[in-house]
């Protein structure tokens, strides 16, 4: 006679099965860890952040990965982003994608465009128009000649709103040439919902988003001389009467180590508190995008959000 088969026999054949099949299937449908609200996970995403470098095409040909498991420090920023400042993979974001006014980070494009297209040791000449902008601006005087490269410095360092005026106008003729420069620039980053209209970031009907932002630092921290400007403790400028005067920069992690070295701030009523923030150490270069935060709050919590990405 044959052997007859019992039923708890069956079951444990049945469960072979199962589990032989699980495997199977669950090692070839892996789900998605991307989270943008998130503060607890990062992802990468290789096409978020444009880059020239060949390591991001190797990214935008791996998907999406995590990268950091453990969770991150709270931060007050409404909106928050941190990339790898070498490869552009995203280490951390928080409401990444949410459009908001960015106040003055977005004279980081407006540098892009100087730093990028214009000669930056030929002098310019200030007009009456430049000059009437409020409330951070060095005094510079209709008439008065300037080298851009003195202009930039002044508007990275201390967020000088007249010579940030003064390098749109003569370079496009009027502000409303060089916001539609500012576009094309940014849409050259990458950028997917960003609308500028002024070099300086005064409150108009503007945005970005924190995820664009980080396109647009990523560009700036791999042009030369605006990673010098930017990384200036000081700066001195000379006015065109041979007046010196010492500019303080508005990003006060400058003056927290050495190991943060530069990008921009940025504050208006309707932005909040902005900040965008780079680290270099050890082989590690990161950047940092918060936008909303508070005063009191956003380098404290740039700090402890880039120490915790940096391991340290």
């Amino acid at each position: 006679m044959p052997k007859r088969i019992f039923p708890a026999e069956w079951g444990f054949l049945f469960g072979l099965m199962l589990l032989l099949t699980g495997c199977a299937v669950g090692t070839s449908t892996l789900p998605s860890v991307s989270r943008s609200t998130s503060n607890s996970v990062a992802v990468v995403a290789g096409t978020e952040v444009a880059s020239t470098k060949s390591s991001s095409l190797w990214l935008q040909s791996q998907g999406q990965r995590r990268v950091k498991d453990a969770n991150p420090p709270a931060i007050r920023a409404v909106s928050a982003i941190m990339i790898d400042a070498r490869t552009g993979e995203t280490l951390y974001q928080k409401n990444a994608d949410e459009p908001r006014q960015v106040a003055s980070t977005q004279k980081l494009v407006t540098a892009l465009i100087v730093a990028e297209q214009d000669p930056l040791d030929e002098p310019v000449r200030v007009d009456r128009r430049d000059t009437n902008v409020e409330p951070t601006k060095v005094g510079i005087r209709a008439g008065e000649l300037y080298t851009r490269r003195q202009l930039l410095r002044a508007m990275l360092v201390h967020s000088a709103n007249d010579c940030a005026a003064a390098l749109a106008r003569t370079h496009s003729g009027s502000i409303a040439e060089f916001s539609g420069e500012m576009n094309r620039l940014a849409q050259r980053c990458g950028t997917t919902c960003s609308h500028f209209v002024n070099p300086h970031g005064l409150p108009a009907q503007q945005h970005s988003t924190a995820r664009d932002m980080a396109r647009i630092a990523f560009r700036a921290y791999h042009n030369p001389d605006l990673r010098e400007a930017m990384a200036m403790r000081s700066y001195c400028f000379r006015y065109a009467s041979g007046r010196l005067c010492m500019l303080e920069p508005t990003n006060k992690l400058l003056e927290r180590s050495p190991f943060f070295n530069g990008m921009k701030t940025g504050y208006t009523e309707a932005a909040g508190k902005c900040l965008v923030s780079s680290y270099s150490r050890g082989g590690r270069e990161l950047i940092l995008v918060q936008l909303g935060s508070h005063a009191r709050y956003v380098f404290d919590d740039a700090q402890r959000l880039i120490g915790w990405a940096a391991g340290s």
